[in-house]
């Protein structure tokens, strides 16, 4: 089976947990599939968050001055639980997210900056000190499943697109202080696994542990020190308001006694698609 690889990286990123903001504002370890389809639907140029949010207060004000309108109402209803545009067509790629970093853990520093505008905090004179902890020289391996689980249109337009390096907008790591770098794009061909007893039962991307709980039997790779990360990431969009759903992802080299579905392998390296 075919599918896009490439590597993204950058000098810092910043994917916001929504949980903790006592402090500081802290970020996930990895990117996670929200963000990601966020960043292909920006090189796509299909409308985000904020077009549907604007689409949603025009259609309020119309409304809001001829409520006898059924027609507008109920256009406004779906409107306000719909997906914006880039989630709704990419929503169904399959991904496969590798760190490339140690143990899959990435170096975390806070930052401190002034939001100095007159909004900003009246409470301290428009001098808002925020702190945020940002991800240093981020770099992941991504693997897009050519599956058909998209429109054919959309996933050769995006094949095309990181191919040949071009992009609508300019895609960042969380938010516009972070770009973000795309290199080593290739078309590589997956290989389905018909005989599990046969290899090692190693995972070299990010998995979802819901359901594995006693699927791991303690051996490491060879010639490596056992290591073990998770951490609970947002793996897709609720239909109304836009709440992540979350799971618990893992990277791990210790083997598993059966695989995750939906794991392909490309020479002897074996990835899962979430």
């Amino acid at each position: 089976m075919k599918a896009i690889s490439f590597e993204l990286s950058g000098k810092t990123a910043f994917f916001k947990k929504p949980d903790v903001n006592v402090y500081s504002y802290f970020t996930y370890n990895n990117i996670h599939k929200p963000a990601l389809l966020g960043i292909l639907g920006a090189i796509l140029g299909l409308k985000g968050h904020n077009q549907l949010f604007n689409e949603i207060q025009i259609l309020e004000l119309k409304y809001k001055n001829n409520k006898k309108d059924i027609e507008l109402k109920e256009k406004l209803e779906k409107l306000k639980n719909s997906y914006p545009e880039y989630y709704e067509k990419l929503s169904n790629l399959k991904i496969s997210i590798v760190p490339l970093a140690e143990n899959g853990y990435f170096t975390k520093k806070i930052q401190v900056f002034n939001n100095s505008v007159g909004y900003a905090s009246k409470e301290q004179g428009g001098n808002l000190i925020v702190r945020e902890q940002w991800l240093e020289s981020p770099i992941w391996k991504i693997i897009i499943l050519d599956d058909n689980s998209i429109e054919r249109e959309v996933f050769d337009k995006l094949e095309d697109y990181l191919l040949n390096s071009k992009a609508v907008f300019i895609p960042y790591l969380g938010k516009n202080d972070h770009p973000a770098k795309i290199d080593n794009v290739e078309i590589v061909e997956l290989d389905e696994i018909e005989n599990y007893k046969k290899i090692e039962k190693y995972i070299d991307s990010l998995f979802s542990k819901d359901g594995l709980n006693d699927n791991f039997n303690g051996f490491e790779k060879e010639g490596e020190f056992p290591f073990f990360f998770q951490e609970v990431s947002p793996i897709k969009l609720k239909e109304k308001y836009h709440f992540y759903e979350y799971e618990s992802l893992v990277f791990t080299n210790l083997e598993l006694i059966e695989f995750p579905k939906n794991t392909f392998r490309i020479g002897n390296k074996n990835y899962v698609f979430i």
